[in-house]
Order: structure tokens, then sequence, then C-alpha cells
């Protein structure tokens, strides 16, 4: 039997898909063909959130059959597959997709990241509205790939029934960052940071942003008893003068950091903080779970309901600075046994359930 052409749209190369559509496309449950909307994070690009030129020094493109949007038909990339898989619906392509497949009878997978906590549907007349264009989305797509608990409800609430919901979890290569992670020389690090040789580290990794909530950890931090830990900050964006200006001795800014320098971070720290409110889901804490590092999460980052729970770390609430500075303390005083947990939790959540899960979505499907 013919394994069914896979057919995956989505806007961009994205550095956490990649190792995942290398895999993907090795499996013989499927034949992938990745369609992207656009490839300019491919050579380089300005990255708005991090207010930076990027260059990933991973490979974003390379082990998988794939093509740009405007190199191809989209029509016929449709007619030629058997399955289309696509990754949320906010862009135009995506709903002209999503009616081409109605219209050639194909069975649309859809896969996406919202919640009710990040991209809530509003009141009155706004969130009705809301409601009625995502029924309509809903309508034209045949099963639901379900990133996380929090991810599903949603689509529950949409009176989507369990069996058209399948786990397909947001996750990374587990394996790049716990390997990288090793071999990492933490002396090195520590001397080119600046930090002492067994003092404890607390970590921002990532974009400076509002939404993300940096300076209500350096808050939280300045709340914590002298001699405080380090408290490193990596990454850049709108905020990085506001957080300067925040500056005491003891926090170290470290810039932007590309993928393979990660690893080395997480590992160095005692603690991965991400403080945020409505976020999606937050993939530096399964990248530092899967470097063996504790972490603390506010209760609006979607991972905190399937990946974060006393026995690896800590949630408190959102903007709750007290309550942040409380968690800081109670992970940091058994960090090493949490951090352990949490890269034995990560272990599970990882791309072979990912493709397990995409098999059954495309099995049923086609039933």
């Amino acid at each position: 039997m013919t394994a069914p052409r896979l057919l995956y749209l989505v806007s961009h190369p994205i550095q956490y898909q990649a190792p995942l559509l290398r895999l993907a496309a090795q499996d013989p449950r499927w034949s992938l063909r990745v369609l992207f909307e656009k490839v300019d994070t491919v050579g380089g690009y300005h990255d708005p959130g991090f207010g930076t030129h990027v260059r990933w020094d991973v490979p974003l493109c390379d082990g998988y059959d794939n093509v740009a949007l405007a190199q191809t038909d989209l029509g016929a990339e449709i007619a030629a597959a058997d399955v289309v898989w696509l990754h949320g619906w906010a862009s135009r392509t995506m709903h002209k997709a999503l009616a081409l497949a109605k219209g050639m009878n194909k069975p649309v997978l859809m896969r996406a990241e919202n919640w009710d906590g990040a991209m809530p549907d509003g009141s009155g007349l706004r969130g009705w509205l809301k409601r009625l264009y995502l029924r309509r989305i809903f309508s034209r797509c045949a099963a639901f790939l379900a990133i996380g608990s929090a991810n599903r409800a949603y689509y529950r609430r949409f009176n989507i029934d369990d069996a058209r919901i399948f786990t397909v979890p947001y996750a990374v290569d587990n394996a790049f960052f716990a390997t990288h992670a090793e071999q990492a020389d933490l002396d090195a690090l520590r001397a080119e940071l600046g930090v002492a040789p067994g003092k404890q580290v607390i970590l921002y990794c990532g974009k400076f942003q509002s939404r993300k909530h940096p300076e209500q950890l350096v808050a939280a931090w300045k709340n914590l008893a002298q001699p405080r830990p380090v408290l490193l900050m990596v990454g850049d964006g709108e905020m990085r003068e506001q957080l300067r200006a925040m500056a005491e001795p003891g926090m170290i800014f470290a810039g932007f950091r590309n993928q393979t320098q990660l690893p080395g971070l997480y590992r160095l720290a005692d603690i991965f903080v991400l403080p945020s409110e409505r976020e999606p889901w937050g993939l530096a804490v399964n990248e530092a779970m899967a470097c063996g590092t504790a972490v603390v999460v506010s209760d609006q980052v979607g991972s905190a309901f399937d990946l974060v729970d006393p026995s690896c770390g800590a949630v408190f609430p959102t903007g709750d600075i007290q309550a942040l500075a409380q968690a800081l303390l109670l992970v940091l005083d058994q960090a090493p046994h949490l951090g352990e947990q949490a890269r034995r939790r990560i272990d599970l959540w990882d791309f072979r359930a990912d493709l397990d899960g995409l098999a059954q979505a495309v099995n049923h499907v086609l039933a």
C-alpha cells in the first residue's frame, strides 16, 4: 500500500520544527512535503522581537522535501496531497488552503497554539464574532493536533469531539539540548560571563518583551536576601534599556545567543524563569528541562499545565512579584534534584510522541 501524501503548510522555516520535520520525512507512515509561505528566516533576518539581526546556527531546511509558496502553486500542492496539515489559521494563505482543501475534499489537520488564557475570545459583540469566525474555520478541519492540555480544552470548548483531537505535544529536540548541555564547558562559560565558581544562577532566556515580563523577574530577584544568586539575562529586545536601568551588581546581560549556545547556558543555570502573561506555550521551558534545569513559570504560560509542578519547579500567579520571589527561594533550595526530575519528565514529551499522534490523526481522517 502506498503511503499517504502529507502536505504541511507553515508560515516559515522554524528552528524548533526543523528536526521534527527531518524525523517525519524518514517515517514510512507517510510521504511528507513541506510548503512554506515565506523563507526569509533562512539566510538571516531582522527579528523584531529580539530587535536584532538573527541567523540561526542550525539547519532549517535540510533533510526533508520542502518548497516556498512563491515557487509553486498552492492549489496544485493541495491537489497532489492526500492529507493537508496546517500550522495555524491566521494568514490569507491558510484561509485559501482551507477553502481549496474543502473544494477538493481533502481532509485537513489543524495544529495551533491557542488556549483560552493566551488568546481569549473577548466579550460582547467582538467575542461573539470571533467565536463565529473560529467555528467556521474549525468546521473545515477533519482533526486537530493538540499541543497540550490547555490547547485540547480550547478545542473542546468549541464542541469538538475528543475522537477528533490527537495529542501532538509541543516539543523540542530533547537529544540536541541534552547532548550539548553535557558537552558544555561550564568552567569556561562561568569565566566568560564572570560568574564565580559555586555561585547559583537564575536564568532568563528569551525576548525582552513587555508580554514576557523580564522586569518582574528582576524585581523578584531584588527581593531576595543578600548574597543573591547571579541573575543572568540572555536575549535582547524592546526592553533592553529599561532592564539595564534596573541593573544591580550580580546581574549579567549576555546578549542574544544562538541555538548551539543555549544548552550550556541552561545547564549553567540552577533555575530557568519565564514570567510571561498570555504565553501560548514557551518552548524555552522544554529546552531548559531537557538540559536538566529546574523551571519557574507563571500560571499564564501554556506549558505550565503539562510540564511544570512541584516535582520539577514551581508555578506562580502571573504578576505576583512576591510569589515569584518565594518560588525562586523554594526552587533554589532543591535545584539539583528538581533539575534532574525536569530532565526525566521532558524525556516523554518528545518528537516520537509527535509522530505517533500525527500518525493516529492521519489514519483517522483517511479511514
